[in-house]
C-alpha cells in the first residue's frame, strides 16, 4: 500500500520536523505486532488475568513489553515514533534507552535507538534517518522495562507500507526467567539475547521474564505448559528466594510443561556468573538434578547449559554490571552459546 492520506484516527501532535511526515497506528493493518498483544488500554506480555493468579509483581510486569516487536516494510526515508508509556523504570543501573526506549532494525542491520529524554513521564518521540533508503522489512524494539499504551510510527507520505513477512520459525521460542531474561541491563532492546537470537535464526519468541519475580509458580508453568511453541528455555535461579524454595520448584516446573509437551525441545540453565558461591553450586546442582532425572527416564529432548559455561573468560571482566545482571557485550555471549544449542536442537544447519 502507498502511504497517500492521513487518516484523522491518525493525527499525532508532533515536533518532528520531517518533510511529508505521517503518523500510522501500529494496532492496524500492515503493521503485525510479536511477543506482545493489546488488552484494553496497554500492551501484555501475558493476559492480565493470567498474571493476576501469579503474584503482584508479574501483574505488574507483565505490563512491561519486553520482547515486543513492531514490524513492516516501507521505503521511507525516515522512521518516526510517537510512544506513549506507562510506568517508565528509571533504574540506577539501567539505561533510559534500554529500558525506556526502542530502537530500530532493517533486516538483521541497526539503524538507530529511539532514545528517551532525561524527564520523560508517560510520552517521548524520536526519528530515524535513513541513509540509505530501500524498501525493506523493519522491526521497532519496543522499551524492555517500561509499559506502553500506544504507539505511533511516522513514515514519508507517498511512501510504500507493507506487511512484514512470516518469520522462518513461526511458533515461538519462549523465554521464562529472572531480571537478566527481562533484558537487565541491556543498552536498547535489540541488545538483550532473546532478541539477538531472534535475528540470529529468524524465530518469532516471547520474553517471560520477570525481574525479581520469576518464581516457578504453578500457575505460570500451567500457563506456558499452554502454548504453541517451538521450544522453552527456562532460568529463574536468581529469583527462587532459597535454596530449598529452588528444590521444590525447579522440576515441578518441568514436569508440569513435559506433560503437556512430550515432544518439545526444553533448555534450562542457571545464572550466568563463571565465579560461584557454595550455595550457587547447590543451585547448579539442583537444576542438573532436574536435567538428569529426565535423561534417566527416557526424555530426549531436554538439555541443559550451565551458567558458568555462558560467558568466556576472555570478556568474562566486562560481561557485568554490577556482577549480575549482564552488559550489551554479556547479553551477546548468552546470546552465542545459547543461540547455537538451539539452532542444534532445531537442525538449523
Amino acid at each position: 500500500m502507498e502511504i497517500t492520506k492521513l487518516d484523522r484516527n491518525f493525527t499525532v501532535e508532533t515536533k518532528i520536523e520531517r518533510d511529508g511526515l505521517t503518523f500510522f497506528d501500529i494496532d492496524e493493518a500492515p503493521f503485525r505486532i510479536h511477543g506482545v498483544f493489546r488488552e484494553g488500554e496497554r500492551y501484555m506480555r501475558l493476559p492480565y488475568k493470567t498474571a493476576e493468579t501469579v503474584s503482584d509483581g508479574v501483574r505488574w510486569l507483565s505490563t512491561h513489553t519486553a520482547g515486543g516487536r513492531i514490524r513492516f516494510v516501507t521505503d521511507s526515508p525516515y522512521i518516526a515514533v510517537s510512544i506513549h508509556v506507562r510506568g517508565g523504570s528509571k533504574l540506577p543501573l539501567f539505561a533510559f534507552s534500554g529500558s525506556i526506549g526502542c530502537d530500530l532494525y532493517g533486516g538483521k542491520r541497526y539503524f538507530g535507538t529511539y532514545i528517551p529524554p532525561i524527564d520523560v513521564t508517560d510520552h517521548y518521540e524520536g526519528v530515524v534517518d535513513i541513509f540509505d533508503p530501500e524498501e525493506r522489512e523493519y522491526t521497532i524494539n519496543m522499551p524492555l522495562y517500561s509499559g506502553v499504551e500506544k504507539v505511533y510510527v511516522g513514515l514519508k507520505e507517498g511512501c510504500t507500507l507493507k506487511a512484514a513477512s512470516d518469520y522462518a520459525i513461526t511458533k515461538p521460542i519462549v523465554y521464562y526467567g529472572s531480571s537478566i531474561t527481562h533484558g537487565g541491563c541491556a543498552s536498547r532492546p535489540g541488545n538483550n539475547y532473546e532478541s539477538i537470537i531472534g535475528r540470529t535464526l529468524d524465530c518469532d519468541f516471547i520474553n517471560l521474564g520477570f525481574a525479581g519475580n520469576a518464581k516457578g509458580e504453578v500457575a505460570i508453568a500451567e500457563y506456558i505448559a499452554g502454548l504453541d511453541m517451538t521450544a522453552f528455555v527456562y532460568d529463574y535461579d536468581h529469583n527462587a528466594p532459597s535454596v530449598e524454595y529452588y528444590r521444590e520448584t525447579h522440576e515441578r516446573m518441568f514436569k508440569i510443561i513435559r506433560a503437556a509437551q512430550p515432544d518439545l525441545p526444553i533448555i534450562m540453565m542457571t545464572r550466568p556468573k563463571y565465579y560461584i558461591n557454595r550455595e550457587e553450586t547447590e543451585r547448579l546442582q539442583i537444576m542438573l538434578t532436574t536435567y538428569e532425572n529426565a535423561v534417566a527416564a527416557g526424555d530426549k529432548n531436554v538439555y541443559c547449559i550451565r551458567g558458568t559455561e555462558l560467558l568466556p573468560a576472555s570478556i568474562r571482566e566486562y560481561a557485568l554490571v554490577d556482577n549480575c545482571h549482564p552488559n550489551d557485550c554479556g547479553f551477546a555471549a548468552i546470546a552465542d552459546i545459547l543461540g547455537n544449542k538451539l539452532k542444534e536442537i532445531l537442525h538449523l544447519g
